[in-house]
């Protein structure tokens, strides 16, 4: 069994390049395309098994009866186990099959969804004592358990989609297209929320796991048939050889000698750089799932909205964000010192700002706009720090394990995010009879604590560049005394 699984998921050979430059330029174009396009449907139904619970928290507790806490504990079981799961199979995903992997882990996700959703109807709260604990604490604890199972599920979706663009795009187009990519979380967001939305509202909050989890396994079934792996498996030449990219002949001579495990300890383990960017990413998903995960609760406990006026408002922060990942890619990859930082800096402001903003804000109209503001600010640094900085801070031969040690780091700021928010609201309203401006404090404090990080990360690279100048100037010198 273990031997037909390791088969199932090998990574490809690579097959004897075609020569043919008609006939690569042509697959080229059809292949860079739909991998493109596939990586892009399969992230934004991704969310239908990860997204739902956030229009589901509310009726989850008014049905089970858990306290925000309790509701906090157990959506931040996903967090972990997708955190420390995006790390380790993002470490598998470099070595395995891009076709195989990515299905399997959606259509695992759509189960764990089912039994999440449906070991409700088996163990029900108040009518059944399992060894002496109330069915209540029973059921959290077996709802917690299949959470955490999709978590890890789940996180194995990110790192064949990051394999698959490091792969297929090259170095000039890399940012650009990286940043549109990046749009399939907030529409997955805008999507999963919309049709959780009417599917509670008209049949309950089990359905949002139920029918979202078949739509997962359908496109899981597609994905197997649209996607592969490398260009290198379909007889391609690498995509920045074939685009004529500047490539550094001694870098790459050196990592052609240097195993996998090497080069993840000098791209990864001993990376300054990437650590300290993971560390600052972490407060991006601090306030990215505060808001995601409990903005609907939010509105229609703090604020009176309807369930519908509160899903839509959700909705606008996911669409826009989409426009501020973009916006973040063009604006940094046009950036006259070359750094991306001050970019990040700037949209952490921003997001500080409209938090504030929208909490005292009283006209119905500016809570769309704030809302939208708040999913663009998110997105740049998420796409930033988490992405592109970190993929150009290591090599594309570790790209899953770098992308998935900062999302590692991100999910650690989600399960800060989801326990700590309960907590804080809990702990205003036990003391100052406001919950929810714990939460808007804890948020944006997570907001300042980010842009700390970033000015210690132009700092250290400040630093550094001082230090390979001065480096530079030493052996040119040591050149020229020689010559003489």
């Amino acid at each position: 069994m273990t031997n037909i699984l390791a088969r199932f998921f090998k990574e490809p050979p690579i097959k004897p390049e075609i020569q043919d430059k008609a006939t690569v330029d042509k697959m080229y174009k059809h292949w860079s395309i739909r991998i493109f396009l596939s990586c892009y449907v399969a992230y934004i139904v991704a969310h239908f098994c990860r997204k739902n619970i956030a229009v589901a928290l509310p009726f989850i507790g008014q049905d089970l009866g858990y306290t925000n806490t309790q509701l906090g504990i157990l959506g931040s079981s996903l967090y972990m186990t997708y955190g420390i799961g995006k790390f380790i199979n993002g470490i598998i995903a470099d070595r395995s099959n891009v076709r195989t992997f990515l299905p399997t882990a959606m259509i695992i996700s759509a189960i764990a969804n089912l039994c999440f959703a449906y070991s409700a109807v088996f163990i029900t709260p108040g009518h059944v004592s399992f060894f002496g604990l109330p069915s209540a604490t029973i059921l959290l604890w077996v709802l917690t358990f299949f959470w955490g199972a999709n978590g890890w599920f789940q996180s194995m979706i990110f790192p064949p989609i990051a394999k698959a663009l490091s792969y297929w795009l090259s170095k000039s187009e890399r940012a650009t297209k990286w940043s549109i990519w990046s749009t399939s979380h907030q529409l997955g967001v805008f999507t999963t929320v919309m049709i959780s939305g009417i599917l509670i509202g008209h049949f309950g909050w089990k359905t949002a796991f139920g029918i979202e989890a078949v739509l997962v396994t359908i496109t899981g079934l597609f994905l197997y048939w649209s996607l592969r792996d490398r260009p290198q498996s379909l007889g391609l030449p690498d995509v920045d050889i074939y685009k004529n990219e500047p490539i550094e002949k001694e870098e790459e001579n050196k990592k052609a000698k240097m195993s996998y495990f090497e080069m993840f300890r000098k791209y990864i383990v001993c990376n300054k750089i990437l650590w300290l960017l993971s560390i600052a990413y972490a407060f991006v998903y601090v306030i990215r799932f505060g808001t995601e995960d409990w903005f609907v609760k939010y509105l229609m406990e703090y604020k009176g909205d309807s369930l519908a006026i509160a899903t839509a408002k959700l909705s606008s922060l996911a669409v826009v964000g989409s426009i501020g990942a973009i916006a973040a890619g063009w604006f940094s990859d046009r950036s006259k010192s070359g750094s991306r930082i001050p970019i990040n800096i700037a949209f952490f402001i921003g997001l500080g700002v409209c938090l504030f903003l929208f909490h005292i804000n009283t006209i119905d109209v500016f809570d769309y706009v704030l809302a939208a503001l708040i999913g663009a600010f998110t997105a740049g640094p998420q796409l930033l720090l988490g992405g592109v900085c970190a993929l150009e801070a290591t090599s594309k031969e570790v790209a899953s394990a770098a992308l998935g040690f900062a999302g590692m780091f991100g999910y650690v700021g989600a399960v800060l995010s989801a326990s700590g928010t309960g907590f804080m609201i809990d702990t205003f309203q036990k003391h100052f009879n406001n919950g929810w401006l714990g939460a808007v404090i804890f948020w944006i404090s997570s907001a300042i604590v980010g842009i700390m990080m970033c000015l210690v990360i132009m700092a250290y690279s400040a630093s550094q560049k001082k230090k390979l100048q001065a480096q530079t100037v030493e052996a040119s010198d040591e050149k020229e005394t020689v010559k003489q």
